[in-house]
């Protein structure tokens, strides 16, 4: 199955199946509202139907953007977007903390018949203009398969800190907050995805019991408003994240289907982890996208024929 790439220089990245469906919308032009955090951002990503799966700017969270790579407290600052989390206070609004992730271009891309890989570099500017991060950023759309209707976009991301002392990563949990890991790479689902079915290998599709836990990977699948069907999301870690000799910290996941629809791979939910001077992390993802209401043994099949 062929795809095809447009490229609006300047501004986004889209890539349409072959039956005419843009699945993903890759935007890279700087936002206007710098409180939300300026940063590149996938949205919409859509199912092989056209079914949309990303939310966007919701009235509840200005700040959340389809996927995005985030980091909601690092060294006092915010890449998350939005209010900052002060322990005996909330949230507040402290402009001041909110930074950025500039993109400065692409070094690598390739189009292929059924696979797209673009390689992006980035700056994460704290608010006063100071850089502090160089990140090279991998994402990739492969596994077009029009007859099962699923897609996968892996997100791999290579961080290395460019200041003279450390950077401190954690999140509101962190910071005081019980069960609000907010950080690292974060999905935000549309209205339909509100109280959506959220499970894991072994569990009993309680969001709220696997707010929190850990595992190779989890999936949010839900019943749209409009159409008749279903869609199902998987959010699934390369292995060497789980690996305690690879990755720089453990990862957990945050989750919810209410409220609001949300994942994030959280790198730093329950304990703060710091990145020397001149040192990198990495992490990969993985996202399947799939029209349908999979269960977990569909999961684990299909995670299974699709190697890393």
């Amino acid at each position: 199955m062929s795809i095809r790439v447009s490229h609006t220089h300047g501004e986004d990245i889209a890539v349409t199946a072959a039956n005419g469906t843009e699945i993903l919308r890759y935007v890279y032009r700087p936002d206007p509202g710098a409180f939300e955090s300026r940063k590149p951002y996938a949205h919409p990503v859509r199912t092989l139907a056209g079914r949309t799966v990303t939310g966007y700017r919701p009235n509840d969270h200005r700040w959340h953007k389809g996927l995005q790579m985030t980091a909601s407290h690092l060294s006092g600052q915010n890449f998350w977007g939005g209010n900052c989390y002060v322990h005996g206070e909330g949230y507040l609004p402290l402009p001041e903390r909110v930074g950025s992730m500039r993109h400065d271009g692409f070094s690598a891309f390739t189009v292929e018949d059924e696979r797209v890989s673009f390689t992006e570099d980035l700056t994460w500017i704290e608010n006063g203009g100071e850089q502090w991060a160089r990140e090279v950023r991998g994402i990739t759309v492969h596994s077009v398969d029009e007859e099962a209707g699923t897609w996968a976009l892996d997100w791999s991301i290579r961080l290395t800190n460019v200041r003279d002392q450390p950077l401190a990563f954690g999140s509101p949990t962190t910071a005081g907050r019980e069960l609000a890991g907010y950080t690292g790479l974060q999905w935000r689902g549309p209205r339909d995805f509100t109280g959506g079915r959220v499970f894991a290998p072994d569990t009993d599709n309680d969001a709220e019991k696997l707010m929190g836990s850990q595992g190779p990977w989890l999936a949010f699948t839900t019943e749209h408003d409009d159409v008749d069907g279903h869609s199902t999301l998987v959010f699934a870690h390369a292995p060497e994240n789980l690996d305690g000799t690879s990755a720089i910290h453990d990862s957990h996941w945050f989750v919810r289907s209410q409220p609001f629809p949300t994942v994030a791979f959280s790198w730093a939910f329950f304990e703060e982890f710091e990145l020397p001077p001149g040192e990198s992390f990495g992490y990969r993802y993985r996202v399947v996208v799939a029209d349908g209401a999979w269960d977990s043994e569909r999961v684990g099949t299909y995670l299974g024929g699709l190697p890393w």
